[in-house]
């Protein structure tokens, strides 16, 4: 089957934009996921599973929640953001979180890569800044259910990985049209934040992830006491990252039951 993709700017002013993928036909009756990246952005791995959704019968949409006004928000370019994931993918597990660590690796740097490293994290993970993501994804799911031909009036689900999966239980906790939300290794939230969700939850974890997988008991027994719908996956021998085929942490195994598990899921709760 041939796909439709093309990047669009939308919401108000057209202020964001992202890359949207379809099945390569007239169909004016398509479900559609939300597909919220990782920290590296709708960088290839991001496209890729955008397109396998669009190859499942999806339109699927994929928000640049780096991207403003056409450019993106400071810090956040595309080379700006590759320089920080080089550096991070040097670090041994772990040392990232670690100021003094993370600061000896800086160390080694050129002046100018260090700033551009120390600003792009500065910004990435400035509690302001990520709130603009979520805003960015409400948008996504506003256009989608009420502009988007193809899928205006129809139902969504929302996908995300690491920083993205919290963010589509986010999601689901601000957009009570929601029909589905799918966590992947995302950091669980407060259990404050999850009275307000009203869609089915879905989440995996590698085994092999202790800083968030440690935490999912937890969230997942809030959820029941809540009486929310909660589904929860965890994959033996799994580390973080493990649906990232361009990573080392990927693995073929819990990747593929996780994709099935998803397309399942989706499936009963968007079509």
């Amino acid at each position: 089957m041939g796909l439709f993709t093309e990047w669009v700017r939308f919401g108000h002013g057209e202020c964001y934009s992202g890359y949207f993928a379809k099945p390569d036909r007239d169909d004016k009756e398509l479900p559609s996921v939300i597909v919220l990246q990782e920290i590296w952005g709708v960088d290839e791995h991001i496209q890729d599973i955008t397109r396998r959704f669009a190859q499942a019968g999806y339109a699927a949409f994929a928000p640049a929640l780096f991207g403003e006004n056409g450019g993106y928000k400071p810090g956040l370019d595309p080379d700006s953001v590759l320089l920080l994931r080089r550096f991070m993918d040097g670090l041994p597990h772990g040392h990232w979180q670690d100021p003094a660590k993370r600061g000896e690796a800086l160390a080694a740097y050129p002046e100018k890569e260090r700033v551009s490293i120390e600003t792009t994290m500065k910004h990435m993970f400035d509690p302001a800044v990520r709130e603009s993501y979520i805003d960015t994804a409400l948008a996504a799911s506003d256009w989608l259910r009420n502009e988007r031909p193809e899928t205006k009036g129809n139902r969504i689900g929302a996908v995300g990985f690491c920083m993205g999966g919290m963010l589509s239980a986010l999601l689901a906790s601000r957009d009570h049209s929601l029909n589905a939300s799918i966590i992947f290794y995302g950091s669980p939230l407060q259990k404050e934040q999850l009275s307000s969700i009203a869609c089915p939850v879905q989440g995996h974890y590698g085994e092999l992830d202790p800083g968030i997988t440690s935490k999912v008991p937890e969230f997942e027994a809030a959820m029941e006491e809540l009486g929310k719908s909660i589904e929860v996956h965890v994959y033996a021998g799994a580390p973080h990252a493990f649906f990232n085929d361009g990573r080392p942490t990927y693995r073929a195994d819990a990747a593929r039951e996780a994709f099935a598990r998803t397309l399942a899921f989706f499936s009963e709760h968007i079509g």
